[in-house]
């Protein structure tokens, strides 16, 4: 009877994971579909293709399935046409909220978000009305096991051009247990003496004496292996002198 149940409880959890990811594969085949409209089928040619293309394989939708996508926007296949549309509205206490679909079809769409937003205890206003308080960033995705990139080198390229936030994962053994402590404690990481962990104190010093803070590091193990290193950069660095300058200068 344990059995029955243990196989049961696994068959429901893979139900619902592949469930999760079926929804998440059919919104990057949405953005796929769009990017190749904007800028056709050639990644070597679109750029927007290409991020796709990148957010794609980082959540391990199959290469056969984003081909399939591609050919299909590009006419190669039956298509369906999707459209960009960005609606703006209120939820709760006034909170500005802006919400961006992929639909084929506007109307089923409008209705749609409004809605949710009545439901939400909100409600959907003009164009314009939030946008306003919001800026718009980029996320860039690099495969480095496809070329040959010193990480350490694209962290400084990245910081240097006034990156926000850099997250670093590989599919490794994992932090041990004293870095992580280390670290959750706002202390400054120790390379072992054979050299070990040496970037990380490199750069927990360099963030430490841009923006004069210690907690700008992450350092997550996943599972079942893997690690994940994340660096927050605020917009105002300190230079040697102590003055503050904008994110992005390093003095």
């Amino acid at each position: 009877m344990s059995g029955h149940s243990k196989f049961a409880n696994i068959k429901h959890k893979k139900e619902k994971n592949d469930a999760a990811k079926g929804k998440v594969f059919t919104v990057i085949g949405r953005e796929l579909a769009v990017a190749v409209k904007a800028g056709g089928p050639d990644p070597a040619s679109n750029s927007r293709l290409r991020d796709a293309i990148a957010k794609a394989k980082s959540n391990n939708m199959p290469n056969d399935t984003i081909d399939k996508a591609i050919k299909k926007a590009a006419g190669n296949l039956e298509a369906v046409n999707y459209e960009a549309i960005t609606y703006e509205g209120y939820g709760p206490k006034g909170i500005a909220v802006i919400v961006e679909t992929l639909t084929d079809n506007k109307n089923r769409s409008a209705a749609n978000v409004r809605s949710a937003f009545t439901k939400g205890g909100g409600n959907m206003g003009t164009s314009g009305c939030v946008s306003f308080m919001f800026d718009e960033k980029g996320q860039i995705i690099i495969d480095t096991t496809e070329e040959d990139i010193d990480t350490d080198e694209l962290e400084m390229i990245a910081i240097e051009a006034g990156a926000e936030d850099i997250s670093i994962e590989d599919d490794g053994e994992g932090y041990p247990e004293e870095i992580l402590k280390q670290f959750q404690a706002g202390e400054k990481p120790k390379p072992s003496e054979d050299g070990t962990h040496l970037g990380l104190w490199s750069l927990w010093e360099m963030l430490r004496i841009m923006y004069d803070r210690n907690d700008l590091m992450e350092l997550k193990n996943a599972e079942p292996h893997g690690t994940r290193t994340i660096f927050y950069l605020p917009k105002e660095a300190i230079n040697e002198t102590g003055k503050k300058t904008s994110g992005g200068d390093v003095v």
